[in-house]
């Protein structure tokens, strides 16, 4: 089975769980937790849209879009319509959820598949938030996300730390769930090898510390 599998399988067993982080619907305990180990995931969000700016009248594609937090986010900041891609059938289907209850359903193509083996059609915006996490090849991913991007590209990068990178990878190898990390040098490196002419990073301070890059096709 191949890593991007085996995060897809992953993920549809978590979707449930995963979907509640972002929706305030855990205990006392677990909402504390979660702003203290996976702030990162609240920043990034944050951090995003204040990247993408107006909206309106845009289209987005969201690769790697879970429960759907972002392309909901998308449609109410004016987005035409969002492409949302998930490998995991269970996100999709929390992601048609959160649609019919923002009242979104008909702006939204939902395409169940592990980019880039599925074929969309260029947006002016894309956002791949907690994928590079798991994508093995990450050049090929890259490469294939550009043609797809007119205006910008938000993407996160797992940072790498001495501490916290060990014992996250023997935690997902223990759920046959490969993830890799990258440092400053070699988000630039693949940014640009891949055709984007200019990579904006920021890291991000807190639990995870991830990257939080913005990929632009044409110079600023």
């Amino acid at each position: 089975m191949s890593s991007g599998s085996d995060a897809a399988k992953f993920f549809d067993n978590f979707a449930e769980a995963f979907d509640t982080i972002y929706d305030g619907k855990r205990n006392f305990f677990m909402r504390w937790v979660d702003r203290q180990f996976r702030s990162d995931m609240f920043i990034r969000f944050t951090l995003s849209f204040a990247t993408l700016g107006d909206l309106s009248g845009k289209t987005v594609l969201d690769v790697g879009c879970g429960s759907g937090p972002y392309v909901v986010e998308a449609l109410k900041r004016g987005a035409q319509s969002v492409t949302a891609v998930d490998p995991a059938p269970t996100m999709l289907a929390l992601v048609r959820e959160r649609l019919k209850a923002a009242g979104f359903t008909g702006q939204c193509t939902l395409v169940e598949g592990a980019f880039p083996g599925i074929q969309v059609q260029p947006h002016d915006y894309a956002i791949v938030m907690g994928v590079m996490d798991y994508i093995q090849d990450a050049p090929a991913f890259l490469s294939a996300l550009r043609p797809l991007v007119k205006e910008a590209a938000v993407v996160s990068f797992p940072s790498k730390h001495w501490f916290r990178t060990p014992i996250r990878k023997f935690r997902y190898r223990l759920r046959r769930c490969p993830v890799y990390f990258y440092d400053e040098p070699g988000i630039r490196q693949l940014g640009l090898a891949a055709g984007f002419r200019t990579v904006k990073i920021q890291k991000i301070p807190g639990a995870g510390m991830d990257y939080h890059v913005c990929l632009r096709p044409s110079g600023p």
